[in-house]
């Protein structure tokens, strides 16, 4: 996990839309340098991800990641921290008894809890997405391959993803055209907005508490006609045959949950062990490394994964990609919850625990396998407690999603303020 903060704010970004910190000087927390709880490259410093024995057994970075050298190049100033079971839990900044997230919940509070502006963060299953939806804040995953993972511990090279956090949709688009090298804005005019049904469905808060907010927003921007409404996980089994393959028994009894996402979440989290396993495996098996509750069962599950299927699960991804490309075109949007409702407390009972947690990586799924961009919004609170929903667009249509995310803030602020 990596936070930036920037020294000044909106005022004091220059008209060519980098940031003016002409002379401000970088600065590193040595209590959390020393301690290594970081995924990424700087260079002269141990990488650590997250766990003392990996930090124990691996030598200092020779070069800076180039994600966090670009932050850094354009005058962010840096400083590293994060926390885990080795480290201590992330307090979430709206819900002090509720879990802050995945593995980039630290950058997340860091973000929500006001002490930086933006933050980095890795995403392979869900750790943007799902921490900014738990602390109320802006998460980006970029398209996948588009922002380099050059100088970062890699989990799964079919996921991996570099993305950050905001609370102001400004900051989040300057750190997008940083990372995203994008040029100067080209209009963009949205062609549709499809709200997947069944996917609010799964919400265990009521669904017009998010869907209400949204339409009414766009409508006002754009117009009724811009709203279209599907049934994805119908949609995704009739245009993406090798899902097939995973659609067992397991799959269909899924408590509440769409057959064909499930099976989505199944292939993803296959070949998600298995290059975790090509990755890791030979480290893990000869240090036998200290590892939390819930995270060893995942890691020691992963070693023996083999390769059965790996060749579907990779079909499948290309299927997805085409299928979903086809029905968003250029310029549409598809609106899916970030995850179930708002984050659970800690030390929830296990068993509820997973149901929500295979919900949460069914809609987790529909990005992660194609490879789209996906941001999390947050829209307030619902019994006190943060909520959020995500946009999703086709792969390399970051700069239009982040400029619709920009455009739509404002509105669905004062909508939901007002919900």
């Amino acid at each position: 996990m990596i936070k930036f903060e920037q020294s000044g704010r909106e005022k004091d970004w220059r008209a060519d839309g980098q940031p003016d910190f002409l002379g401000a000087e970088k600065w590193w927390n040595s209590w959390g340098l020393k301690r290594g709880k970081f995924g990424f490259d700087v260079e002269g410093k141990v990488t650590g991800f997250g766990n003392p024995d990996w930090a124990r057994t691996h030598s200092v970075a020779t070069s800076t990641a180039p994600a966090v050298l670009s932050v850094l190049k354009a005058g962010a100033v840096c400083c590293i921290n994060g926390e885990n079971m080795h480290y201590g839990t992330p307090t979430n900044p709206c819900a002090a008894d509720r879990v802050p997230g995945g593995s980039s919940s630290g950058s997340a509070v860091a973000v929500g809890a006001m002490l930086t502006d933006f933050s980095l963060g890795t995403d392979t299953g869900g750790s943007v997405r799902v921490p900014a939806s738990y602390c109320g804040i802006l998460g980006f995953r970029p398209s996948h391959g588009v922002v380099s993972t050059s100088g970062v511990i890699p989990m799964a090279q079919s996921f991996d993803t570099v993305g950050w956090f905001a609370r102001d949709p400004f900051i989040l688009k300057q750190v997008g055209k940083i990372l995203l090298q994008l040029q100067d804005d080209n209009p963009m005019t949205l062609s549709q907005l499809i709200i997947a049904e069944d996917c609010f469905n799964l919400l265990n808060i009521p669904s017009h508490r998010l869907t209400d907010v949204l339409i009414s927003s766009v409508e006002k921007l754009y117009g009724s006609q811009k709203i279209q409404y599907t049934s994805l996980g119908n949609f995704i089994e009739a245009k993406v045959p090798s899902l097939m393959h995973f659609m067992d028994d397991n799959t269909k009894k899924q408590e509440d949950n769409i057959p064909s996402l499930a099976a989505l979440s199944s292939a993803m989290r296959l070949l998600q062990r298995y290059e975790f396993k090509n990755n890791h495996g030979e480290w893990v098996r000869s240090v036998n490394p200290h590892l939390g509750p819930g995270i060893s069962e995942r890691v020691w599950d992963a070693l023996r994964t083999t390769d059965e299927s790996i060749d579907v699960c990779r079909l499948l991804k290309s299927e997805l990609r085409v299928a979903l490309s086809d029905l968003l075109g250029d310029f549409g949007i598809l609106a899916i919850p970030t995850v179930p409702g708002p984050p659970p407390k800690l030390q929830t009972e296990p068993t509820t625990l997973e149901t929500f947690r295979a919900k949460a990586f069914s809609l987790l799924s529909v990005a992660g396998v194609s490879g789209f961009c996906q941001v999390s919004i947050p829209f307030g609170m619902h019994d006190d407690l943060p909520i959020a929903v995500s946009l999703v667009a086709k792969h390399g249509s970051d700069g239009f999603l982040l400029s619709f995310v920009e455009t739509l803030y404002k509105v669905l602020k004062k909508q939901s303020e007002h919900s």
